[in-house]
């Protein structure tokens, strides 16, 4: 796919307002006509070999609301092939649901295929940028189209990063025409994290690309955060919101919730928060003081043996 194609930051945005994440709990009431969301993000995994009520149920949805397809299995970082097989069926559920665009996220997810079923981090530097763009590149001309790619949540940082996040996915933008989906959850999670400020990441971040937002719930551990999609959005990332609703311009919205799903009525209250923070007047910035990393003083250059020891066993076994 040709990069020019997209000739400015803003062409191509489609403002799809307030959507949900599509969970099969709440399935029969959105046929019965019983959401009033605007949009509904499925998760890709979840229908490329289904078959059944499930593709039933996805073909009934698509016919009467827009619909975003959200991956977690492109792993877009890895040094493995790049998954043709996945991305066939990719493909082939896009023609069916006509999704408004496909996303994923900038992380990889395993090696010497070993599935982490886990978002890894990678090491942001000119090297990885150049790895990552010349997939990107390959996976859009597959496709046939751009990919969003979103900022995962992370737990550590790498002693070989010389970019920061912001500006590695501005470069990759730029390189490849692909857009980007800021989760709004994931900055505070990230920054948490990492003892760093949220806002000092956004006064970097390249709001012209973004195609979409992210909101979601996340434990709050004390000496660390876990990106859990389990409970209401905090206060803190509400606050960021507001930033970023404004940054952007206004842009599609969707609220994530995978564990302990309360019920549509309630998600949609929650969703429907976000209306008050477009509204309202922008907020003074949240100011917190900054934290040690909870997972190390110091960058890490091989962690994921600490992040997935289970992970990290069955390759070793495997290999041998």
């Amino acid at each position: 796919m040709d990069n020019s194609s997209i000739s400015h930051p803003s062409e191509g945005r489609d403002n799809l307002g307030l959507g949900l994440g599509l969970r099969h709990c709440h399935a029969d009431q959105i046929l019965a006509g019983e959401s009033s969301v605007s949009w509904f993000e499925v998760i890709s995994e979840n229908y490329l070999d289904s078959g059944g009520k499930s593709k039933y149920v996805l073909d009934q949805i698509a016919e009467r609301y827009p619909i975003v397809c959200h991956g977690v299995s492109m792993s877009i970082g890895s040094t493995a092939p790049i998954d043709f097989g996945y991305l066939g069926k990719l493909k082939d559920l896009a023609k069916r649901v006509q999704p408004k665009w496909i996303s994923d996220h900038l992380c990889w997810t395993g090696v010497m295929g070993i599935n982490s079923h886990d978002l890894l981090p990678l090491p942001l530097n000119e090297t990885t940028l150049k790895h990552v763009a010349n997939r990107v590149s390959i996976i859009q001309d597959f496709l046939e189209r751009p990919i969003v790619l979103e900022n995962p949540s992370t737990y550590l940082s790498f002693k070989h990063s010389t970019l920061d996040e912001p500006a590695f996915l501005k470069q990759l933008v730029q390189e490849t025409g692909c857009r980007l989906l800021l989760d709004v959850n994931n900055v505070f999670v990230t920054a948490y994290n990492n003892g760093a400020d949220p806002n000092e990441y956004l006064d970097q971040f390249p709001f012209e690309y973004v195609q979409q937002m992210h909101l979601a719930g996340h434990e709050d551990c004390g000496t660390h955060i876990i990106d859990t999609h389990d409970q209401p959005v905090r206060d803190e990332v509400w606050d960021l919101y507001r930033r970023c609703w404004e940054k952007t311009g206004g842009v599609a919205t969707c609220l994530e919730w995978d564990g302990n799903i309360p019920s549509l009525s309630e998600c949609e209250a929650e969703l429907y928060k976000a209306r008050s923070y477009q509204d309202s007047e922008r907020a003074e910035p949240l100011k917190r003081k900054r934290r040690k990393s909870a997972v190390s003083s110091e960058p890490i250059s091989t962690p994921i043996s600490f992040i997935l020891p289970d992970v990290m066993e069955s390759i070793s076994n495997e290999a041998s």
